[in-house]
């Protein structure tokens, strides 16, 4: 029986950086305690399946101390100059996913002659976000009475979307990692990301939030896509300080987009009480009520310190709906949704014509099965 030689200081940082406890794998390894006093070493076998259950590269545990992992990204998460916790395993993979899956469209896109996108990096953080937003609002074609006349938040979410695709830009929602709904994306460590491409821009929203707050991440996003800046994000509407520039230049760029300010001026009913103000302008818009509130505050409705009250409020309020937020319905309009229509065609039609492997397809589509493969590509109109 061979042991692995890893030290015991390894193990417990392997299992901190999941985000775990020794009680949580306590059941599966009986002789974790003794692997991390020192006074027994795990197998290589056992070594394997540890590695597995904290999500850590096994190669990781035989270093001497452990690695400095950076973000791939530039992190705008910090607030009041100070940087968040360092990323999670779950964040780390989805960021890495999601630049294989650019990459290899970027490399499709130059193969069938696509054109770069004229907007990407159209805009600098001197340009009035008002404009921009106007840009984006023109590019898209996803007009206010558009929006007003979904049924729901995440009809028009999905309308959203769907507009963006068609402009070119992969759009990736998911709420888990990959397919395995055991690894659930934190919307306290963020709520979206960009990366930059000219010819591949996407964006992905952490699904575990509300369809409203996905609403505004997708469009913060956006304006990053419009900044030729790729970030990861916390995006929030709240107009506080300690964000890095670029990020309060993107949340005015957002909310102009979602709820221009003179449309909401024209919106506003004398004396109706704040609370039926938030859920009509809310529904009438499709956007979370904390843009509202924001709104409300840049339009001189509200005063600060009664923005402030209303705001705590809300956010209360909207945690519950968070944790009661599902990623399920139909599997394949799901698996759409996580790695978006756009890449999902094209790496059909590619594997199809035999430019891509089926390993390789699967693995960034996060499916095991040919009758899978075969039914997304029904989805998307590639397979008849």
């Amino acid at each position: 029986m061979t042991r692995a030689p890893v030290r015991p200081e390894m193990l417990r940082w392997a299992i901190e950086r999941a985000r775990m406890s020794p009680d949580d794998l306590i059941a599966r390894f009986k002789k974790l305690e003794e692997w991390l006093q020192g006074e027994v070493q795990p197998t290589l076998k056992q070594l394997e399946a540890f590695a597995n259950a904290v999500h850590v590269p096994v190669g990781y545990l035989f270093l001497p101390e452990p690695p400095e992992e950076q973000l791939p990204i530039p992190d705008f998460r910090t607030v009041a100059g100070r940087p968040l916790e360092r990323p999670s395993p779950n964040l780390l993979e989805m960021i890495y996913a999601c630049q294989e899956r650019q990459s290899w469209y970027a490399d499709f896109a130059r193969l069938y002659q696509e054109p770069a996108l004229p907007f990407v990096g159209s805009a600098t953080l001197d340009t009035a976000p008002e404009v921009v937003a106007a840009r984006i609002r023109e590019t898209l074609g996803f007009s206010i009475e558009e929006r007003r006349d979904c049924a729901t938040w995440e009809e028009a979410l999905r309308l959203f979307i769907r507009r963006a695709d068609d402009a070119g830009i992969l759009v990736m929602v998911s709420g888990i990692v990959f397919s395995n709904t055991k690894r659930k994306l934190d919307v306290e460590e963020f709520r979206g990301f960009a990366l930059v491409d000219r010819r591949a821009p996407l964006v992905f929203i952490n699904g575990a939030d509300t369809k409203a707050a996905q609403m505004f991440t997708l469009a913060h996003e956006l304006a990053h896509i419009w900044l030729g800046a790729s970030a990861l994000s916390n995006a929030s509407a709240a107009p506080i300080g300690g964000f890095r520039r670029e990020e309060v230049w993107c949340n005015k760029v957002a909310a102009e987009l979602l709820a221009p300010l003179q449309a909401i001026r024209e919106e506003l009913r004398p004396n109706e009480p704040l609370e039926k103000t938030l859920r009509r302008l809310a529904r009438h818009f499709k956007v979370s009520t904390l843009v509202v509130l924001r709104r409300l505050l840049d339009s001189g409705a509200l005063t600060r310190p009664q923005f402030d009250v209303a705001w705590q409020e809300e956010i209360g309020r909207l945690r519950e709906l968070t944790r009661s937020a599902s990623d399920g319905g139909n599997f394949y309009r799901t698996t759409l949704s996580r790695v978006s229509h756009r890449f999902t065609r094209a790496l059909v039609i590619s594997t199809l014509e035999g430019q891509t492997l089926y390993r390789d397809a699967f693995r960034m589509l996060g499916v095991r099965k040919t009758e899978t493969f075969n039914n997304l590509g029904r989805e998307v109109g590639v397979i008849m």
